[in-house]
């Protein structure tokens, strides 16, 4: 069983939703029975967590990798990459957010990027500089661990709280050729924000509804860093919710599906759409095992 974990915000308390079941299998379900004896050409991991680093356009970038005791590199696993929040870091996420603990119970690899200045770069927000690629990064990241280990590269996942939130958004608009899903907690879109994916990509959302950081409802919002930034719009939780019900092309009005989640699910691509709203919950962290319930039951065409 997975050891439940207090995810916290330094000076804010999460608020996880209530367990419930998820994902039917949409955006080309995956094999659940992969062949045993299909092994990857190459696999230099070991099991445990290390500290790795990549050059990307000139810099140093850094993240933490996570591979779990059943890794032997005799079968393809899913990969996720899960960011972290704004002036926060790699090191609290991997040993806050849980999907380390849910990565060792279902046998898939994660990593942990690392934010210049402690903030991804999703276009209108949140670095000081508008020219770090934090898209590179991440590519570079999934193809380094790509090419050193097993990993099924229909099966790559990105997830992350509040700025990280925003940025698996911007993974889902930008790289939606190498994410099969994305599962964003404490963000949302923003109008600033061009999206224009090539194919349908499947997003679980999980929101507080007394998010006093970012609106619910949506709106102007500044963000809180050091350094000046322009105000940047958001289209709330449900108006998200919503756009990519239109970016996937959904039909049909969204269903509730319960713990206070609704869902588009005739979609293009067999995807998903699902925004799990907890009403009480303030700048709320999502549950790692209720994400990973979703993203795993889907995959790349």
């Amino acid at each position: 069983m997975m050891k439940t974990r207090a995810y916290i915000l330094p000076a804010l308390l999460a608020t996880p939703l209530a367990a419930f079941a998820i994902g039917s299998g949409g955006g080309g379900t995956p094999d659940p029975d992969p062949d045993p004896g299909a092994a990857c050409d190459s696999n230099q991991l070991s099991p445990g967590t290390t500290n790795r680093s990549i050059m990307v356009d000139g810099r140093r970038r850094d993240y933490i990798l996570h591979v779990p005791d059943s890794y032997t590199g005799e079968n393809d696993v899913p990969l996720l990459l899960d960011f972290h929040a704004l002036s926060s870091g790699a090191d609290y996420q991997s040993e806050n957010s849980g999907t380390a603990d849910v990565a060792d119970d279902e046998g898939f690899i994660v990593a942990y990027p690392q934010g210049i200045d402690n903030a991804w770069n999703i276009g209108p927000c949140c670095t000081e500089s508008r020219q770090v690629d934090d898209v590179a990064f991440a590519r570079a990241v999934v193809d380094e661990i790509s090419a050193q280990s097993c990993v099924d590269e229909k099966r790559v996942y990105a997830t992350g709280y509040s700025n990280g939130g925003g940025m698996s958004y911007k993974l889902a608009c930008d790289a939606e050729d190498q994410f099969a899903a994305v599962a964003p907690a404490a963000f949302d879109m923003i109008e600033e924000l061009q999206c224009e994916p090539q194919r349908p990509v499947s997003v679980f959302a999980d929101r507080g509804q007394l998010d006093f950081i970012v609106p619910y409802d949506g709106g102007r919002s500044t963000p809180p860093t050091s350094y000046n930034l322009d105000p940047i719009h958001f289209l709330g939780a449900e108006g998200s919710f919503e756009k990519w019900g239109e970016l996937n092309n959904c039909s049909g009005s969204p269903q509730s599906i319960g713990n206070g989640c609704e869902a588009y699910s005739n979609c293009d691509g067999g995807t998903e759409v699902v925004l799990c709203t907890s009403r009480f919950g303030s700048h709320s962290a999502w549950d790692a095992q209720q994400s990973w319930d979703f993203l795993k039951d889907h995959s790349l065409p």
